[in-house]
């Protein structure tokens, strides 16, 4: 079983790196949940594609083995070939997903709520903070996760989200509908903007890290809440779908090792 004790003989405390970063966290229970159904849509099997030769839930599982604080670390999938990739790459797999939660319009809040209260159910005790971590997002980094959940704690919210602003070019303010072959703005608003500077700046979540409290998923039944913050992601973040994603990133991690040797992008997280 997957465990704080295990995740520091591996890697080491981050307690010496940080000791008040790391005591907020230290004093929760923390479940790590990793969605990976077996039927996606554009690429087959695409939480396990590769990604420089790494299927992408393992590299999932190797950012998890660098946070100390997490006291489970799961895989919900329906499929036995990611389950197998998944308890190699170190994840556990106690439970396999139902096929009523593994549909193309299931919510991710399903998904976290059946998988916390089946981790909750096995282990015989309760989390205090469930986080969801993407195979999707293949580029983040350890100090992304971190940065989530402290940020989650010590402002006492019901959620964080990691985001990335989005580019100008796809501003909702620049965006087109076709109706009825005719071409118009989907905001009326649209049609007074000029400037790239007139645009108030909007963001996206990245699926980089997801960090909600239990009583977030329990009682409000919501992976967001009333009450939610954010971690600003700076830098290249991909969202893998499509086979040219798959491309795109290997190609934004070769430029990445190119400029300073890294097998991850320097993109860092910003608690603004």
């Amino acid at each position: 079983m997957w465990s704080r004790r295990a995740v520091r003989g591996a890697v080491g405390t981050s307690r010496s790196r940080d000791h008040r970063g790391m005591a907020v966290l230290e004093d929760r229970t923390i479940l790590v949940v990793v969605p990976a159904r077996g039927g996606s849509k554009g690429v087959k099997l695409k939480n396990i594609g590769e990604l420089n030769g790494v299927p992408l839930v393992a590299l999932a599982g190797r950012v998890v083995r660098r946070l100390s604080w997490v006291d489970r670390a799961v895989v919900s999938t329906d499929h036995e070939r990611i389950a197998e990739i998944a308890r190699e790459s170190g994840l556990d797999v106690p439970f396999m997903r139902p096929a009523e939660l593994s549909g193309d319009f299931v919510a991710d809040w399903d998904v976290l709520h059946h998988a916390l209260l089946e981790c909750e159910r096995i282990d015989g005790r309760r989390y205090d903070v469930v986080v969801m971590l993407q195979p999707t997002s293949p580029l983040r980094r350890a100090e992304h996760v971190t940065a989530t959940v402290e940020k989650l704690l010590k402002g006492g919210y019901d959620a964080v989200w990691t985001v990335s602003e989005t580019d100008s070019k796809a501003h909702p303010l620049k965006q087109l509908v076709i109706r009825d072959d005719i071409l118009d703005y989907y905001d009326p608003a649209g049609a007074q903007i000029i400037a790239r500077q007139q645009l108030t700046p909007v963001y996206h979540r990245n699926g980089v890290a997801y960090a909600m409290t239990r009583d977030c998923i329990v009682r409000k039944k919501s992976i967001k809440g009333d009450n939610t913050s954010f971690v600003l992601v700076e830098g290249p973040v991909a969202n893998i779908d499509t086979e040219f994603d798959f491309r795109l990133a290997e190609f934004i991690l070769h430029m990445s090792e190119g400029a300073g040797g890294k097998t991850v992008p320097e993109n860092t997280p910003s608690r603004k």
